[in-house]
């Protein structure tokens, strides 16, 4: 990897396919009857369908098919684990490889990218509105399913651009912001009015949305990492990961990591994001840092092998004890200690515990925090709805919340037992919880 021009090493690793090599890959699919790959998505895209019009030449309507069950169906051909749902479905797993659906779908959503192509067109205002705070993969997939039944939308969000975790928090060489910017304004385009760099609770108090609109949706993700709660912690040089990959989507790319060491804690998604982002700007060496085994990293297989690839090396059974300064107050080393596994928790993961007297120190120049994220426990609270531990309570088949006129989807309301934590799952529950708005809204008619 060169480290002359860092800023190329950022640009997307998977070229995707050709033309010759999508049509080829197409012919290959058998149009199952009752597709299992079709199941086994959570937006319920009809793979076989989409894929059969790339086989003929229609990319336009391949395109539109995907798109039309999956707003964010161009991001999530980037970064949906395929082998674990369509892919690991397909029925040609038993003879010889699967479709790749996933490069099928970049394929033809890169097509209408390229060409600039707006797929849906909104219905007559029907005069109701809707609030949605937030402009993630939730928020946009039910602004855009409402702006298609007519509500007037109104988008709040914090961030300068909309796209949530697809614009900010993947990094770039998995998924480009160009690919979440069409996303978004596929849904601008519909009428629907995205307020940028509004925060709730901040420029807008909460009363006023529900006081302004005739329903309010919730799709307020997640916050940002909590602390680790060990000695060192405020020293120059410990970073939260989603500050971290978001810096290298949103600032010039630089070379103050070259020949560094850097620390990562924690093995799920975000972490092998900021371990590959740090290969990348030059560091030497990079360790995840993971208190369990490989059988509880919550990373999905293909995150794992890219950053193995990379060279980023796995310390297992470790957690950090304490991160050693110097007198001006930057990074030098970690000290850790071994762990063991006990009994299961409540999540169904065996428990950690320290093994006494296995202390190690390693040295390194900055330590990067990916342990999960905190919850805007202050903004429910501020909306007045009931949560369990900062997942708000929300009704399974509604996604209504404890106020009635209040629905939630995505990160917000994932855990205790509730959702999965993918992208196409939270465009999933934005599509669900569109349709429990505009059934509520209809009935007050």
């Amino acid at each position: 990897m060169s480290f002359d021009n860092l800023s190329l090493n950022f640009r997307e690793v998977d070229p995707g396919l050709s033309k010759q090599e999508a049509i080829e890959e197409a012919s290959r699919c058998l149009y199952c009857y009752d597709a299992p790959c079709i199941k086994a998505c959570p937006t319920g895209i009809d793979i076989p369908a989409f894929i059969k019009k790339i086989a003929s030449g229609n990319v336009k309507g391949s395109a539109k098919t995907i798109m039309s069950a999956n707003p964010v169906g161009a991001s999530c051909a980037r970064v949906c684990p395929t082998e674990e749902l369509c892919e690991g479905a397909c029925v040609l797993n038993h003879s010889t490889k699967p479709i790749m659906i996933g490069n099928l779908q970049r394929y033809a959503t890169d097509w209408a990218i390229h060409n600039n192509i707006q797929l849906f067109k909104r219905k007559e205002n029907n005069g109701k509105t809707v609030a949605i705070v937030g402009g993630g993969p939730a928020g946009l997939s039910a602004a855009r399913e409402l702006a298609l039944l007519g509500y007037e939308v109104t988008i709040f969000e914090a961030e300068e651009k909309a796209g949530g975790l697809n614009t900010y928090g993947i990094v770039s060489f998995r998924l480009p912001q160009s690919i979440s910017y069409w996303e978004v304004q596929q849904v601008e385009n519909l009428n629907v009015e995205i307020r940028t760099n509004t925060r709730v609770g901040k420029d807008i108090s909460p009363q006023e949305i529900i006081d302004g609109f005739d329903a309010v949706l919730l799709a307020i993700g997640m916050s940002a990492v909590p602390d680790l709660n060990i000695e060192g912690e405020q020293l120059k040089g410990v970073y939260d990961a989603i500050d971290f990959v978001k810096k290298t989507k949103t600032e010039e790319i630089t070379d103050q990591y070259k020949g560094k060491k850097i620390a990562v804690i924690g093995a799920g998604n975000t972490a092998i994001d900021a371990a590959t982002c740090s290969v990348r700007l030059g560091a030497e060496n990079v360790k995840i840092l993971y208190r369990r085994t490989i059988e509880e990293m919550t990373a999905y297989d293909f995150e794992y092998e890219f950053a193995k690839q990379d060279g980023v090396e796995f310390r297992w059974l470790t957690a950090p004890k304490r991160i050693i300064g110097n007198e001006a107050g930057e990074v030098i080393a970690i000290e850790c200690v071994k762990m063991t596994l006990g009994q299961p928790g409540a999540d169904g993961r065996r428990r950690p515990a320290p093994i006494e007297g296995s202390e190690f120190t390693l040295e390194v120049d900055g330590v990067i925090k990916a342990i999960g994220q905190s919850r805007y426990v202050e903004l429910m609270e501020a909306f007045g709805l009931k949560h369990e531990d900062g997942v708000l309570i929300v009704q399974p088949t509604t996604f209504q919340t404890s106020n009635d006129k209040i629905f939630a989807c995505g990160d917000v309301i994932f855990g205790k037992g509730q959702g999965e934590a993918m992208v196409v799952s939270a465009a999933q529950q934005g599509k669900e919880s569109a349709a429990s708005i505009h059934q509520l809204l209809s009935n007050m008619e």
